[in-house]
C-alpha cells in the first residue's frame, strides 16, 4: 500500500508541452472514469491547471504503474489522440514523487507553495474541484480521500497561521491589492479601462475580477487581441483613437503597453480633465517606458503611480512573504508525516487483520481435532480451552504487534511488515 504522484509542471516542461496534457473539466472526468478498467484496485486523482498535469495514484500493492503506461494512458485520454505515438518527448520531463514527498508535494501544491506565483490562492479551489470530480468518478477510497481532506486542511492552516497569502510579489498583485483598494474601498462599481493586451494587463484583471471589477474596456492598437482579452474577462473593446474619450468615464486605468512614447501627454489630459469633474481618477501605468506623462500623478484627485512606485512595496512583501515559508513548510511536514502515520497504520492494520486471520483459522482446526478426540467433554469445559487457545495466541501476539503499531505511527514499519509477512506466508 502505498501513494506516488506523476506530471509535469511548469519547472520540468515548457508551456508548450504542458498544453500538450493540459485536461479540460470534461477530459478528466473521461479519463477518471476510465482509470479503473487500465489500473485495477487503484485509486486516483487528476489535477490539471495551466501549470501542472499532475494525477495522484494510490495502490494496494505500494508498486506504482510505468511511467510510461500512465502517460501514454493520459495522451489516449485527450481529445486529440493523434499525439499518442509522442509518449517518449514526455518523459523527460515527467516526474514521480512516493510516499512522504509525493503528499508533500500535494500538500506544498495546494497551499500555494509549489506555483509560479508563490501563495497563489487560486490552486486550493483548483485541487478541490479536482478531488470532487474524482469522488463523483468513483476513483477516491479511503487512502486518497485522507490524503486530499488534509491537503486542503493544511491550506487552510497555512492561511490562518501564517501571513503568507498576505504577501503578494507580482507588480499587478500589489498594484491591486496595495494601492488601489487603498484609493477604492470597492470595485465592483468602478468603470475600469485597459490598455494594451498583453501579459500584464491580463494578469491584472485577474486580480481586478478577483476583487470584484465587472465593468471592463479594453483598449489596444491590435483589435484582434483587445478583443480577445474581452471576451476572457467579460469585458467590451474600446477603439484606440478614442482613448481619450475612454479616460473620461473611467475610474480605474491600467496602462501595459509596449508604446515608445507616452500615450497619454499632459497636453492630452488637460484637454479632458474638465469633462471628468472632480471625480477620482487612479492609474496604474505598468509600462516600461512608461504610457502617462508622470506630470499628470500631479494633478488633483489624479493617483498615478508606475512601476517604479511599486517596487519598493514589492521587495518589502518579498522579503515579507519569505519569512513565513519556513512557517508554512514546517506545517507541511507536519501534516505530511500525519498522512504517513495513518498510511502505515493502516497497513500495519491490514498485516495484523491477515495474522490474526490465519492464526484464528488455525485454533479453530485444532480445536476441532481435540474435541473430536475427546468425545466426552462438557460445554463448560470446551468454553474453558477455547478460552485459552485465544488467550495465549493474544499474549504471545501482544508485543510483536505493539512494536509494529509503534513502527507504524513513529517511524517505517515496511521492514517488520516485510519479514512478519515473509514469517507467516501472507499475501
Amino acid at each position: 500500500m502505498g501513494i506516488c504522484v506523476i506530471g509535469l509542471n511548469y519547472k520540468s516542461a515548457s508551456i508548450e508541452l504542458r498544453e500538450r496534457l493540459a485536461f479540460s473539466r470534461l477530459e478528466v472526468q473521461m479519463a477518471l472514469r476510465n482509470w479503473s478498467d487500465f489500473f485495477i484496485d487503484s485509486e486516483a486523482v487528476l489535477l490539471s491547471t495551466c501549470n501542472r498535469t499532475e494525477i495522484y495514484i494510490s495502490l494496494d500493492s505500494g508498486e506504482p504503474p510505468a511511467l510510461e503506461r500512465v502517460i501514454e494512458y493520459l495522451l489516449k485520454q485527450k481529445s486529440s489522440s493523434d499525439i499518442v505515438s509522442d509518449v517518449s518527448i514526455f518523459l523527460p520531463h515527467v516526474f514521480m514523487f512516493r510516499d512522504l514527498l509525493a503528499a508533500e508535494h500535494l500538500f506544498s501544491v495546494t497551499s500555494g507553495l509549489d506555483s509560479m506565483l508563490l501563495g497563489e490562492v487560486q490552486i486550493s479551489s483548483q485541487v478541490k474541484s479536482a478531488y470532487q470530480i474524482a469522488l463523483e468518478a468513483g476513483v477516491v477510497g479511503a487512502v486518497l480521500n485522507r490524503l486530499f481532506q488534509l491537503a486542503l486542511k493544511t491550506s487552510k492552516q497555512i492561511t490562518n497561521e501564517t501571513q503568507l497569502h498576505n504577501h503578494r510579489v507580482s507588480l499587478p498583485s500589489i498594484a491591486v491589492s496595495d494601492f488601489a483598494l487603498q484609493i477604492f474601498e470597492r470595485l465592483d462599481d468602478k468603470r475600469v479601462l485597459v490598455f494594451g493586451a498583453g501579459e500584464m494587463g491580463r494578469e491584472t484583471l485577474q486580480y481586478l475580477r478577483e476583487y470584484g471589477a465587472k465593468n471592463i474596456t479594453i483598449s489596444n492598437r491590435s483589435i484582434d487581441n483587445a478583443e480577445r482579452l474581452a471576451d476572457e474577462f467579460g469585458g467590451r473593446v474600446g477603439d484606440w483613437r478614442n482613448r481619450f474619450e475612454l479616460i473620461i468615464d473611467s475610474d480605474l486605468i491600467v496602462s501595459a503597453t509596449s508604446s515608445a512614447d507616452y500615450i497619454v501627454t499632459l497636453e492630452d489630459f488637460r484637454r479632458i480633465e474638465f469633462q471628468r469633474g472632480n471625480r477620482a481618477l487612479f492609474v496604474l501605468d505598468l509600462a516600461a517606458p512608461r504610457d502617462f506623462d508622470p506630470l499628470i500623478g500631479e494633478i488633483s484627485n489624479v493617483y498615478l503611480y508606475s512601476i517604479d512606485d511599486l517596487q519598493e512595496t514589492c521587495l518589502r512583501n518579498r522579503e515579507g512573504r519569505d519569512r513565513e515559508i519556513p512557517k508554512a513548510n514546517q506545517i507541511v511536514k507536519r501534516n505530511a508525516n500525519d498522512f504517513m502515520s495513518w498510511l502505515n497504520f493502516r497497513q500495519g492494520g491490514e498485516v495484523i487483520r491477515k495474522l490474526r486471520e490465519q492464526l484464528d483459522n488455525l485454533k479453530d482446526a485444532e480445536i476441532e481435532r481435540l474435541f473430536n478426540k475427546l468425545s466426552d467433554l462438557n460445554e463448560k469445559e470446551k468454553s474453558e480451552i477455547i478460552y485459552s487457545f485465544e488467550r495465549f495466541i493474544g499474549k504471545a501476539l501482544h508485543l510483536p504487534l505493539s512494536s509494529l503499531k509503534d513502527e507504524s505511527q513513529n517511524g517505517e514499519p515496511n521492514k517488520l511488515l516485510t519479514a512478519l509477512a515473509h514469517l507467516f506466508r501472507l499475501n
